[in-house]
């Protein structure tokens, strides 16, 4: 639970130690009893937190494994609600990954099985996520409902935690489908939520999402957009979180790219880009990677 809490206030660090020993402690058997009277089995719990730290830290595979590792362990126990859990969480890791089919499908699975067991919270969550996939495909109108649909729900239960994250899914798909300005008073509703609630594991994206759809407009705010950057850099830094840091310097290195700033966007993505080990295969480190081919090829050093 400590864990649970030292993530949603953005400290992914913290958090995955907390649930590394909860998973040194878990035993099945003998903690089966807290299963029944709290929801979610303690190791699909915490092997699905450690998922989305691990993400959040710059450890894009190991994330992917501990989010199968859950999946895995909800169907050995047999537990329906732990595996909606599980389902739930596995196309959100997904969703940060940028694997849109992959989204799709594990939320596809995630609605069928709260649908059978009625299970409203997991029903809500997957459905903003499968409303994310179909926007992101192309489905744009299908896609908002699912996600305004999902989002509604999700509060009706009472809960707000996921708030913001699904504000600014909404956000992304009214962007992805041309419409920064529907997408832009999301994304200022979602921060205010997250003032609220201390909530922060999502400022970064928020905050990059801020200032994509800034440069959407027809005519672009550059300047908000790249302090919208600045932004989700300090914020992804002070969290540690080097996936959401590798994004943001993505985007604001290509502005960069974009004003003949050439130097300065490849001195700011090359270090972050060859800190990682590991995600190559991934969306943002295969744009950051090809950002940088770019840059080298267009820039002339200094002998």
């Amino acid at each position: 639970m400590l864990g649970q809490v030292l993530f949603f206030r953005g400290q992914p660090a913290l958090a995955h130690t907390h649930h590394t020993q909860a998973l040194a402690l878990y035993n099945p058997q003998a903690h089966r009893v807290l299963t029944l009277r709290d929801g979610v089995d303690l190791g699909v719990g915490s092997h699905d937190y450690l998922a989305r730290e691990l993400w959040q830290l710059g450890y894009p595979d190991q994330a992917l494994q501990s989010s199968q590792a859950a999946l895995t362990l909800a169907q050995e126990v047999s537990h329906p609600y732990s595996l909606a859990f599980a389902l739930t969480f596995s196309a959100l890791l997904h969703q940060y990954r940028r694997e849109v089919l992959a989204v799709h499908e594990q939320a596809a699975a995630a609605m069928t099985l709260a649908t059978e067991q009625g299970y409203a919270q997991w029903l809500a969550r997957s459905t903003a996520l499968h409303g994310w996939a179909l926007a992101i495909q192309g489905q744009g109108e299908v896609g908002l409902a699912e996600i305004r649909q999902g989002l509604a729900a999700d509060l009706a239960t009472g809960g707000t935690l996921y708030q913001p994250y699904s504000l600014g899914l909404l956000a992304e798909a009214h962007g992805a489908g041309g419409h920064p300005t529907e997408g832009l008073p999301l994304l200022a509703e979602a921060l205010a939520v997250m003032d609220t609630t201390g909530a922060r594991f999502y400022a970064a994206e928020l905050l990059r999402l801020k200032g994509t759809l800034l440069l959407q407009l027809a005519i672009p705010d550059t300047p908000q957009a790249e302090a919208c950057f600045h932004r989700a850099l300090e914020v992804a830094r002070r969290q540690g979180a080097k996936s959401w840091e590798l994004r943001a310097a993505t985007r604001l290195a290509r502005l960069w790219q974009q004003q003949g700033k050439r130097q300065e966007a490849y001195k700011l993505l090359a270090p972050l880009y060859t800190w990682f080990t590991e995600g190559f295969d991934t969306a943002d480190l295969i744009d950051a990677k090809r950002l940088l081919d770019e840059l080298s090829a267009d820039m002339t050093f200094p002998a």
